[in-house]
């Protein structure tokens, strides 16, 4: 199974908490106005990575994981594989930027079977009217930083609100 992926950032610490390894994948239908990252909406951008070479990377690099893009949910299946494989074979936390709302991926059966080995969704559309550059982790005050496993249990979106 292969994934496109536009980079690899190895030690980055603005797409989660601590230094993580945030891979960007290819593809984004949202297009936001004013997206910092415009490039990524191209589905045919960056290049093919098996999912084995990406595990390998990531325990290489021995940090916890971001997914980020382009939309990580466009391609489902594939995360839902490689979320699954980093929590198993690795144990790493993992973040995942989306446009896409919590309250969508929980009615969408794909969207929500790819988010089970999750930790954490940054969930919403960029909103450029809304931009705060004040806000970690998040480009716009309508994003919210949720706990999967928490929100799930719940049914409902439970934003983390104190991370640190």
């Amino acid at each position: 199974m292969e994934l496109r992926v536009l980079d690899i950032v190895e030690g980055t610490s603005v797409d989660g908490p601590g230094l993580r390894t945030s891979l960007y994948f290819a593809g984004c239908h949202h297009a936001c106005p004013g997206c910092h990252n415009p490039e990524s909406w191209d589905f045919n951008g960056g290049e093919l990575y098996d999912l084995s070479d990406l595990i390998k990377i990531i325990k290489d690099n021995d940090f916890d994981v971001t997914f980020s893009g382009g939309d990580p949910l466009y391609h489902p299946k594939e995360i839902a594989e490689l979320s699954k494989r980093i929590k198993d074979e690795l144990g790493k936390n993992i973040w995942c930027y989306t446009g896409f709302q919590w309250e969508e991926i929980q009615q969408n059966e794909t969207l929500f079977n790819a988010i089970q080995n999750i930790d954490v969704i940054v969930d919403g559309s960029f909103v450029q009217s809304l931009r705060d550059l004040s806000l970690l982790f998040r480009g716009s005050s309508n994003q919210r930083i949720i706990n999967v496993k928490e929100s799930i249990a719940k049914g409902e979106a439970i934003e983390i609100l104190d991370l640190f």
